[in-house]
């Protein structure tokens, strides 16, 4: 078979094979988005919540119900983003507490599910404990904010890669790039368009170790499997980690294993601990740092360690210098 054939046929072939993938993994999870273990809390007297406690928990693990002895304590655990809301039970009727910071999908679902679980007719109170930003109320803008952070750490993995930088000097410039990204995406995201409500500098600083762990993490792939490792990482990051991320709503929505995957990977780390710097002044923001950070070590590391084994090769290839004749006489 020719060469131009066996090309032609590998093309219609691969195209056909990425659409699918693309599909499975973008539009797969976002069409069956439902609560599974959702945290949500109940709060009250135990004689007035079991009622409420025991439908939301006979909904086939819709929920995971966090029980509180009273509204100050549910609240105080939205802010420390144990529980997504929380339902408190009073002398004068139910009420619903959200956070819209946590996720706007979440909170509108909430609102849905407990109005179906109280008696006709009650009247439901909703608060909202933590809202979202008012230049995004609705979420969106932070949701679309995490593909640039993506391709930016792609994009650096990538040209270091592609520049041929080794070793010290490619981690360097990877740190540097990382640097810059987080400054100038704070700079937009809070300071123009209000999307972030935070401390500023430590915005700056999840958004540059977000794309430091996606750009070393594709460099150092790179810089150990060769430009295969592009590939590689490519895959991870942005066909896999960024719909199974859970930002546009939240990693309990997403089809399992989808949603817990996603937080191991960077995007989805990233955007945790974006929205718990933004909005709940830090609150479980550890583990998905943890993940950052492991992410950005490995792949620094691994860019390190592909430099030195490039020198020792150039090094053991390059000929040594015939020695000089001795002199006559």
């Amino acid at each position: 078979m020719p060469a131009t054939t066996r090309k032609t046929l590998a093309v219609l072939v691969l195209i056909p094979v990425v659409v699918a993938l693309a599909l499975w993994a973008f539009a797969w999870p976002a069409a069956r988005i439902a609560p599974r273990d959702l945290p949500i809390g109940v709060a009250g007297p135990a004689t007035a919540t079991a009622p409420l406690e025991q439908r939301l928990a006979d909904r086939d693990g819709a929920f995971d119900v966090h029980r509180y002895e009273s509204e100050a304590a549910a609240r105080e655990a939205i802010q420390d983003r144990v529980v997504y809301g929380a339902v408190v039970v009073t002398p004068q009727g139910p009420e619903l507490l959200t956070a819209s910071a946590a996720s706007p999908v979440v909170a509108g679902l909430l609102r849905e599910a407990v109005t179906a679980q109280v008696p006709a007719g009650t009247p439901l109170t909703v608060t909202d404990v933590v809202p979202a930003p008012a230049g995004d109320p609705r979420g969106s803008a932070f949701g679309a904010g995490l593909f640039p952070l993506v391709l930016a750490g792609a994009a650096a993995g990538i040209v270091v890669t592609v520049l041929g930088l080794r070793g010290a000097r490619a981690a360097g410039t990877l740190l540097g790039a990382a640097a810059l990204a987080g400054l100038t995406g704070a700079a937009l995201a809070h300071s123009w368009l209000g999307v972030l409500a935070g401390d500023w500098w430590a915005e700056a600083g999840v958004l540059g170790l977000t794309v430091l762990a996606i750009g070393s993490a594709i460099a150092g792939l790179a810089a150990l499997i060769g430009r295969a490792g592009i590939g590689v990482g490519a895959l991870l990051m942005i066909l896999l980690g960024n719909p199974f991320s859970g930002v546009a709503s939240a990693p309990e929505l997403l089809p399992a294993p989808v949603g817990v995957l996603g937080q191991w990977l960077p995007p989805g780390a990233g955007g945790s601990a974006l929205r718990s710097v933004a909005f709940f002044d830090g609150a479980g923001a550890g583990t998905a740092l943890l993940v950052l950070g492991a992410w950005a070590a490995a792949g620094l590391a691994a860019v390190l360690v592909g430099g030195a084994r490039s020198r020792a090769a150039t090094g053991a290839s390059t000929p040594a210098p015939a020695p000089e004749p001795a002199p006559v006489g």
